[in-house]
């Protein structure tokens, strides 16, 4: 008799909203059903369960980073009022870190215009040698083209996440997680701790830091960036910390842009085999057994609402899924319509070389390969126009 009642009973249940049919249609996780199964309608709603989906990340990929140490020192150590034959002004700073009796520093480069306040500064996680980022500017690189960027009336900054943990499975201990940790042997670390993706990206808030204190600097319109292994950190980064007003994923691919459930390029198997040093170890158990996650990169996206996000993705760059890349981006609507703004079409995958913009989120799908080009800075910039005229 119990049975037929519960069963009578579960048949009295209202159906739920149409919102949260999302996981039946589209096969993953839901960003707008917490974790009690509510689901949510109203922006008011969304800061606790953006409070769960950040904890999931962490706990299953990213790893659980500190906030700011006991102690963070910004030393601007070198000022040039006439970079770029007076176009520009140019800041070397150090961001000094001092936690428990240990130090890290980290130097941070910064160019403004110089004719007028900057409309927004552009934040570059750096994953390639000094030299595409020579503050001199003897040597230039499209990957950091701060003379384009200037002359559009932007600022543009870099830091080397070398610096910040090595990009090495032996040593990428040696930065910033021995500020905290001190010099602990792998095997004794927690399967949530954090590694090099989650170190860049807390470099990237230590550079927001500082950003917000330099007088030559808006700090309502700093966006962070990265490209590949630095447009994952990039978008840890803009998910964690809401101080970012736009986030910006350059062939970023899996744990980045890219759906975790779509087994295309570089898979959740094929990234912790290859980089181990790169995520958590609890992320590793979800290799060839996606589904089995409890969130997916649509919901880091969402993480990312109501503010800006860019996703750039190249033709030929398979390994990082540009599709799933925008089906990550698309699949985050739900969470974006809470502030009324329209939905991307995940089937609707623009072609190449026709750059979309459905406000606050830019999707361009460019020729060519794996890079990070003048042309992918001067789309970024562009969907920086309309964001901040």
């Amino acid at each position: 008799m119990g049975v037929v009642v519960a069963a009578l009973l579960a048949c009295e249940v209202p159906p739920r909203p149409p919102e949260c049919t999302f996981t039946a249609t589209t096969g993953l996780p839901d960003p707008l059903v917490s974790r009690d199964g509510a689901c949510l309608t109203s922006p008011a709603q969304w800061p606790r369960r953006r409070e769960e989906l950040l904890d999931l990340f962490a706990g299953t990929i990213y790893g659980r980073a500190p906030g700011r140490p006991e102690r963070l020192d910004f030393e601007v150590r070198a000022r040039d009022g006439a970079a770029m034959g007076g176009a520009a002004t140019l800041k070397r700073v150090d961001l000094v870190s001092r936690h428990q009796g240990r130090v890290h520093t980290f130097e941070l480069l910064l160019f403004t215009p110089n004719a007028r306040r900057p409309r927004g500064v552009f934040l570059l996680l750096s994953t390639r040698p000094d030299r595409h980022t020579d503050p001199t500017r003897v040597e230039r690189s499209e990957y950091w083209p701060a003379e384009d960027v200037i002359a559009r009336g932007y600022g543009i900054a870099a830091l080397q996440t070398d610096r910040l943990a090595p990009d090495d499975r032996a040593t990428f201990t040696r930065g910033v997680i021995e500020l905290f940790e001190g010099p602990v042997p792998e095997a004794q670390r927690r399967r949530d701790a954090w590694k090099t993706i989650a170190a860049w990206s807390w470099g990237a808030r230590r550079a927001m830091d500082y950003l917000e204190t330099d007088p030559d600097v808006d700090p309502a319109r700093v966006a962070v960036v990265g490209h590949s292994r630095g447009g994952k950190a990039a978008l840890w980064a803009g998910a964690q910390d809401e101080r970012f007003a736009l986030t910006v994923s350059n062939q970023s691919g899996c744990a980045g842009a890219a759906l975790s459930r779509r087994p295309v390029g570089e898979t959740v198997e094929l990234v912790n085999a290859v980089f181990p040093h790169w995520f958590a170890d609890a992320f590793r158990r979800y290799g060839g057994r996606e589904d089995e996650l409890p969130v997916d990169q649509h919901e880091l996206f969402a993480l990312i609402a109501p503010r800006a996000v860019a996703v750039g993705s190249a033709a030929e760059d398979e390994w990082s899924d540009p599709e799933g890349e925008f089906q990550g981006l698309a699949y985050a609507s739900p969470v974006f319509s809470l502030w009324g703004h329209a939905a991307i079409d995940p089937a609707a995958w623009p072609r190449v070389d026709e750059p979309r913009f459905t406000f606050p989120r830019g999707y361009q799908l460019r020729p060519g390969a794996h890079g990070l080009t003048g042309l992918d800075w001067q789309r970024y910039l562009d969907v920086a126009d309309q964001l901040w005229p």
